[in-house]
């Protein structure tokens, strides 16, 4: 019985690495101005600035480009998806994101 509650410790700690996250720097702006999306650890490198949520009638891709379009039109070169999810009526797509920009030369937030 000690070694089953020996295994169980050994196999949760070992569990808690996984929520451990390493940053990551984010992808260089493009010259487009076109917003990029960021994963977790690319967005512990930068500032958030705000975020968005779309409704969308079509696919979970209609909805992320929806979000790409917010985060163009609000001006800033990152978005980070947050939530995909269709359980109000099939095909009708919320998803939400958060904005983000760079930080200023030196590590300084805006």
């Amino acid at each position: 019985m000690r070694r089953v509650y020996l295994l169980f410790i050994t196999v949760l700690l070992a569990g808690c690495s996984v929520f451990s996250v390493t940053p990551q720097p984010a992808p260089a702006p493009t010259a487009q101005a076109q917003a990029q999306e960021v994963n977790r650890a690319q967005s512990l490198s930068l500032k958030k600035v705000g975020s968005v949520s779309v409704t969308v009638r079509g696919s979970p891709d209609d909805a992320v480009r929806a979000i790409a379009a917010r985060a163009n039109a609000a001006g800033v070169p990152y978005y980070q998806v947050l939530m995909l999810d269709d359980q109000l009526f099939s095909g009708l797509w919320r998803a939400q994101a958060n904005l983000y920009v760079p930080l200023t030369a030196g590590g300084a937030q805006q």
